[in-house]
C-alpha cells in the first residue's frame, strides 16, 4: 500500500538520465517504487494523474533571504506553489542565527528591503535559540513549507562577537578572543549541518536603523587574515563560501575565485554573486565563464549563481538598491526616514548636478546601465507620464535632462511614480550558453527580499520553458533532463543535501508540471498583500496553472491553484543537514 501514487507521467529523476513515463508511489515520506506498470492503488491516500505531464524533483532555489520570513510564514507559499521545495537561508553574510533583534534589523532592513520593524519584532518576539544547533532545531519545529538549509552569515556572527558599531570601523580589528569566538561559531554551525558561510564584500550594500546607517555590511570591514582563518575552516570541512565581490574592485572578484584553488590542499568550495549578462558591461559575459574554467583548471571548486531569467526590477520613487552603487544615489536612500529632507535635497541644484554627474559617468564596473531612456512609467498620478520613460518625459518638458526629468517626478509624487527597467540577461543567446555551462549554478532568486522591486520565484519554471521551446523549434541549447538536473539534482549533490532526486528511496519531494502551460503566464506581473509583513503588497508570480501537484516530504501541499489545508499547519519541509 502507497500513501500517495503519481501515475502515468514523464519522470525525470533529477540526475540526467533519460527520462520515461512511470508511476511512482509513495510511503513514509519516500519514494517507495517507481514502476512501468500501473501501481495497485488499493488504500492509497492519493492518486495523481500526471499523463500528459512531467514529474520533476523538488527544485531548489539555493540564494534566497526567508531567515525572517521563515519564521512569521514557514509555508513559504510564494516558492513552494511554483515548484521549489528546499531553499537556502544565510545569503550574502546575513542570518538570523547570531545577531539581536536591533542588529538583525539594521542588517537586513535596507539590503534586502525587508521593512526594519517587522525584522526587529520578529526576531525579537520569536527568537529562541543561542547556537547554530539550537537555531537549526528551531527551525526544524516549525510548521515548514520547504525545506530549509543554511549557511551562516559571516555579518551576522562579526557583528554578534564584536558589536555592530566596532564590527563596521575600520580602525577597528577583532581581539585574539574574539576572531577565536568567530571560529568557534563557524565550527559549531558546520557541526549543525550547515552548508557553508556566506562573506559580502560588496560595497553598495548598506545598514539600516540609526547606529551605523549607511556603513557597509560588517563582513566588508574584515581583514585578508580573518577570511582566510575562516575559509580555512570551510576548506577542511568541505563546505562552502558563498560570497559577492565588490564590484568596483575586480580584484577582490579575482580573490575571492581564487581562493577555491587547491594544488597543495583541498579545494574550497566557491560560489560567488554572480554571472550576469550586464546591460551596462555587455562583455563582460565572456568573463565569466573564462574565469571558471581557470580556476578549476588549477584545482578549484569554484562555480557562478545566475538568475536565468531577465533581471527585471521595478521601482516605487528612487526606492531601489541600484542607487547605491554611486554617491548621490546613495545619499538620497540615507535619508529614507526623512522624506521632507529627502524632498529638500532631490530639489536642490548642487545635488542634481552631482546625480548628473553620477549619472553621465558611463565607463568603470558598474550594476545598473544609469539609462533613464530606458525605464519605463508604470504607474503615477500624472497619467501623461505613463508608458513613457523618464528620457521622453525630459524631451517632452523642453529637453530636460532625464535625471532633471526624474528628479522632478519623484519630487512631486515620491513613491507614487513606479517604473520598471531590465538590467542583465536581456539577450537570450546569452541567457542559453550560461544556463548550459557547468560553471554557472542556476538560482539566485533572492525570494524573500525586495519585496516591492522583483520577483523570481518561478525562475526553474521559465528556465524549463525555454528549454522545452527551443527544443520543440528543433534548436536546443540542452535536454529537458539536463534542464532539470542543473535546477535540482546538480545543486543538492554540490551542497550536500538529500534534496533534488526521484527515485527509489529518495525523499519524496516531488513536482508535477503541465507543459501545456509553460506559457506567457509564467512572465504577468502580479502583487499580492503580505500579511506578516502589515499587508505590503509584494511582487509575486501567478502561473497556477503550470504547476499541478506539489509534494514535499511525501506531503501533498499545493496544486491545481491552490494550498493544501495542511500548508502552513503541519510541517512537510525539515531543516536539511549536510551529511
Amino acid at each position: 500500500m502507497f500513501d500517495s501514487i503519481i501515475k502515468g507521467g514523464r519522470w525525470f529523476d533529477g540526475t540526467g538520465a533519460p527520462s520515461a513515463v512511470r508511476h511512482l508511489g509513495i510511503r513514509d515520506g519516500r519514494v517507495a517504487q517507481v514502476s512501468a506498470a500501473p501501481l495497485d492503488e488499493t488504500g492509497c491516500g492519493r492518486v495523481v494523474d500526471a499523463a500528459g505531464q512531467w514529474v520533476i524533483p523538488g527544485m531548489i532555489d539555493i540564494h534566497t533571504h526567508y531567515d525572517v520570513e521563515v519564521l512569521l510564514d514557514p509555508a513559504l507559499p510564494e516558492s513552494v506553489r511554483h515548484g521549489v521545495t528546499t531553499v537556502l537561508l544565510g545569503s550574502c553574510s546575513l542570518s538570523t542565527v547570531h545577531a539581536d533583534a536591533e542588529t538583525a534589523g539594521d542588517l537586513f532592513g535596507r539590503v534586502e528591503a525587508i521593512p526594519r520593524e517587522h525584522v526587529v519584532a520578529a526576531i525579537g518576539d520569536l527568537k529562541s535559540w543561542r547556537t547554530a544547533e539550537e537555531y537549526a532545531a528551531a527551525l526544524d519545529a516549525l510548521a515548514l513549507g520547504p525545506n530549509v538549509a543554511s549557511f551562516l552569515g559571516h555579518s551576522d556572527v562579526r557583528a554578534a562577537v564584536m558589536g555592530l558599531d566596532r564590527a563596521t570601523r575600520h580602525e577597528v580589528k577583532p581581539t585574539p578572543d574574539e576572531l577565536a569566538t568567530m571560529r568557534r561559531a563557524l565550527t559549531e554551525a558546520l557541526d549543525a549541518g550547515f552548508v557553508g558561510m556566506s562573506s559580502q564584500q560588496l560595497l553598495f550594500d548598506k545598514l539600516d536603523g540609526k547606529l551605523c546607517r549607511s556603513r557597509t555590511l560588517p563582513s566588508t570591514y574584515a581583514t585578508r587574515g580573518e577570511r582566510g582563518m575562516l575559509n580555512t575552516i570551510l576548506r577542511r570541512r568541505g563546505r562552502a563560501l558563498q560570497g559577492g565581490p565588490d564590484v568596483a574592485r575586480p580584484q577582490s572578484l579575482v580573490a575571492m575565485a581564487a581562493s577555491s584553488i587547491g594544488l597543495w590542499r583541498e579545494p574550497l568550495k566557491v560560489s560567488l554573486l554572480s554571472a550576469a549578462d550586464v546591460k551596462a558591461i555587455p562583455g563582460v559575459a565572456h568573463v565569466f565563464p573564462a574565469l571558471t574554467r581557470a580556476v578549476n583548471a588549477l584545482g578549484g571548486d569554484f562555480r557562478w549563481q545566475h538568475l536565468p531569467v531577465p533581471f527585471e526590477v521595478y521601482s516605487d520613487g528612487i526606492d531601489l538598491p541600484v542607487f547605491e552603487e554611486f554617491g548621490s544615489g546613495a545619499a538620497a536612500l540615507h535619508l529614507a526616514d526623512q522624506l521632507e529632507e529627502r524632498k529638500h535635497l532631490l530639489s536642490d541644484e548642487d545635488y542634481r548636478r552631482w546625480f548628473r554627474k553620477d549619472y553621465d559617468k558611463k565607463y568603470g564596473p558598474r550594476v545598473w546601465h544609469r539609462d533613464f531612456f530606458d525605464a519605463e512609467i508604470v504607474e503615477c498620478p500624472d497619467e501623461t507620464v505613463l508608458g513613457k520613460t523618464f528620457g521622453q518625459v525630459g524631451l517632452d518638458r523642453g529637453g530636460l535632462h532625464p535625471v532633471d526629468a526624474f528628479l522632478d517626478l519623484v519630487v512631486e509624487h515620491g513613491g507614487k511614480v513606479r517604473w520598471r527597467t531590465t538590467i542583465s540577461n536581456h539577450r537570450p543567446a546569452v541567457l542559453d550558453r550560461f544556463a548550459a555551462d557547468p560553471g554557472i549554478q542556476l538560482g539566485f532568486s533572492d525570494a524573500g527580499a525586495h519585496l516591492r522591486n522583483m520577483a523570481f520565484y518561478n525562475f526553474g519554471l521559465r528556465l524549463l520553458r525555454r528549454v522545452n521551446d527551443a527544443e520543440r523549434a528543433h534548436r536546443p541549447f540542452m535536454t529537458l533532463e539536463h534542464a532539470v538536473h542543473r535546477v535540482t539534482g546538480e545543486l543538492a549533490d554540490w551542497y550536500g543535501l538529500d534534496a533534488g532526486h526521484l527515485r527509489v528511496g529518495d525523499r519524496a519531494d516531488a513536482v508535477v508540471i503541465d507543459p501545456a502551460h509553460l506559457d506567457a503566464t509564467l512572465d504577468t506581473y502580479a502583487e499580492h498583500p503580505a500579511p506578516h509583513y502589515a499587508g505590503l503588497s509584494r511582487m509575486v508570480n501567478r502561473n497556477d496553472a503550470t504547476v499541478t501537484a506539489v509534494f514535499i516530504g511525501g506531503k501533498y501541499v499545493f496544486g491545481s491553484g491552490g494550498a493544501d489545508p495542511g500548508l502552513g499547519t503541519e510541517r512537510a519541509g525539515r531543516f536539511l543537514r549536510v551529511g
